[in-house]
């Protein structure tokens, strides 16, 4: 073989490849058009109000559940703040029982000690005592002679 027939050969060996590459490219270019045709005329055979009708539907039903769960937290929030004063109120009314007992057994004390220092005053000044139980030798010969 001779230089000319094999600088021809690889001369055509190029063309035949690059006319392959423009048909797998026109091939390519086919495909896409048919892929963007379908989707182009499946745009065009949906009509616009079927699809806005499809998606208000859509859109209250997502409106609703919202609404069914903005009122079930709602009433979920309502429980625990109604519990949280209840358990408050129910604190409120042990301090004031406590506070109460201990004004109780303060003035309980307090009349403790005013009835004792009566007695002591009494006994100072050297009065009879007239009411309640006697201490003196008298009261218990006054018992001797009522019997």
């Amino acid at each position: 073989m001779s230089e000319s027939s094999r600088e021809e050969r690889e001369r055509l060996k190029e063309e035949y490849k690059d006319h392959y590459r423009k048909i797998r490219d026109a091939g390519e270019k086919l495909r896409s058009s048919r892929y963007a045709k379908k989707a182009s005329d499946a745009l065009n055979q949906m009509q616009a109000d079927d699809l806005l009708e499809s998606v208000d539907h859509f859109l209250g039903k997502v409106r609703y559940k919202m609404a069914s769960i903005e009122a079930r937290l709602d009433l979920a929030m309502e429980d625990i703040l109604n519990s949280d004063e209840e358990l408050e109120a129910e604190r409120d009314e042990e301090l004031k029982k406590q506070k109460a007992k201990d004004s109780l057994r303060q003035i309980k004390r307090e009349m403790g000690m005013l009835y004792d220092d009566l007695e002591q005053q009494a006994e100072q000044m050297k009065v009879k005592k007239t009411v309640g139980p006697q201490k003196d030798a008298e009261g218990d010969s006054n018992e001797q002679t009522r019997q």
